[in-house]
């Protein structure tokens, strides 16, 4: 794939956000040079969420960010939403190592970075090292300073320095889990433009597709000219269903109820934060690098627990001004399958009373498949629960049951 330095409005109306689309992927000749230094360099491993960070700000979803944020854009993203030139940022992007590993590293030099199995698969141009609040952080990024908060437990635990620069990818190699559904923000801007789509509609989902879901897609796909369906596959909770399992469901729900030609699959290779509000924007933000005019923004969207309210990730959306971040958000009420009418619906086009609606939340289905039990049919298309089933080892005689329903 080639990943061109600049790709923007020539493109799609819509340009990157910072006006040029990242590039940050080595050439031949840098790759070179960089290798040839391995043995010579300083060393930093990255964990599963520093090697996501990594590849997403090389392949451009991060523009306008070329690298690990330095001190004068970290400080009023984490209390304004902000980067440091004033442009809307909402999740802090950082490299955060112990103050031992720190402390021999110069600004000015490069820096081996690591994946976690130890293979060079990048390089930092150190610029600065930095002190930062980690509480402080939590309680403005997540609204929570509560470790029992995935995303504050992972600032809690990472190192107390960050290391800022600008950063290389040594390759950009296909991911060996879904090779065919790598597209990154050149390619997908450059296939919207080959299909013709002045208006693209992007969604982000870390859970299995169901019916709610293909509900509110659907009212979306009628006011625009395509959906780029853009599953999360980066590092998630380890109770989240697997992403190997949700691709699957995605091709089902592609391949049996969807239009194919105004509908493109694609992986996500961004981390979860999950920072609700915050990384709703966030979410907007990096759909907009891959060309999206437009962005779903649902109930409790990159929520965990209850620690955010159920449509604050769409009230959020209107701390900026009109136009300013570049991307509209299409937001929408909780669907639900409606008994009354019997068809999918919000509280906006039902007549029912909660005895006569049926929605369940991406835990209450996890509990049930791990308990041995299936989601009901008006939650779930059968098919797809047929798949869930088997991945979560519900009993053969139950899934033969469902295998047996219609589509």
């Amino acid at each position: 794939m080639t990943h061109p330095a600049a790709i923007g409005a020539k493109l799609l109306p819509l340009a990157p956000h910072g006006g040029t689309l990242v590039n940050r992927i080595a050439s031949p000749d840098q790759r070179a040079a960089f290798l040839a230094q391995a043995d010579t360099l300083p060393r930093v491993a990255l964990d599963e969420r520093a090697l996501c960070d990594l590849i997403t700000i090389a392949i451009g979803a991060l523009s306008p960010l070329e690298g690990f944020m330095g001190q004068a854009d970290y400080e009023p993203v984490v209390t304004d939403m902000r980067l440091a030139n004033g442009l809307p940022w909402s999740i802090p992007v950082t490299l955060s190592v112990t103050a031992a590993i720190a402390e021999p590293l110069q600004p000015g030099e490069l820096v081996r970075l690591d994946d976690p199995n130890g293979t060079f698969v990048g390089v930092l141009e150190l610029t600065e090292k930095y002190a930062y609040d980690k509480t402080h952080e939590a309680i403005n990024v997540y609204r929570t300073n509560e470790e029992a908060h995935p995303g504050v437990k992972a600032v809690y635990d990472q190192g107390d320095i960050n290391l800022a620069g600008p950063i290389w990818l040594l390759e950009r190699g296909l991911d060996p889990r879904f090779p065919t559904y790598q597209v990154d923000p050149a390619d997908s801007r450059r296939v919207f433009a080959e299909k013709g789509w002045k208006t693209v509609v992007g969604f982000q989902t870390r859970n299995p597709i169901h019916r709610a879901h293909e509900y509110i897609i659907k009212c979306a796909l009628e006011i625009t000219d395509g959906l780029f369906l853009h599953p999360l596959v980066g590092v998630t909770k380890s109770d989240d269903i697997p992403a190997d399992v949700r691709m699957r469901c995605y091709e089902i729900m592609i391949q049996n109820y969807f239009p194919q030609d105004r509908v493109i699959l694609a992986i996500n290779p961004c981390a979860m934060r999950y920072a609700g509000p915050r990384e709703a924007i966030f979410h907007a933000l990096v759909r907009k690098n891959y060309g999206c005019t437009h962005f779903i923004v649902g109930r409790d969207h990159a929520g965990v627990g209850d620690y955010y309210g159920t449509y604050d990730a769409q009230h959020i959306f209107d701390e900026f001004e009109p136009g300013e971040l570049g991307i509209t958000p299409l937001k929408f009420e909780h669907a639900f399958y409606c008994k009354r009418t019997e068809g999918m619906a919000t509280s906006k086009t039902s007549p029912s009373n909660s005895d006569e609606r049926v929605h369940l939340s991406g835990t209450k289905v996890r509990a049930l498949l791990r308990s041995g039990q299936l989601p009901p049919p008006e939650f779930s298309r059968p098919l797809v629960a047929a798949e869930l089933a088997k991945a979560m080892q519900v009993p053969a005689e139950t899934q033969d049951h469902l295998a047996g329903g219609s589509v």
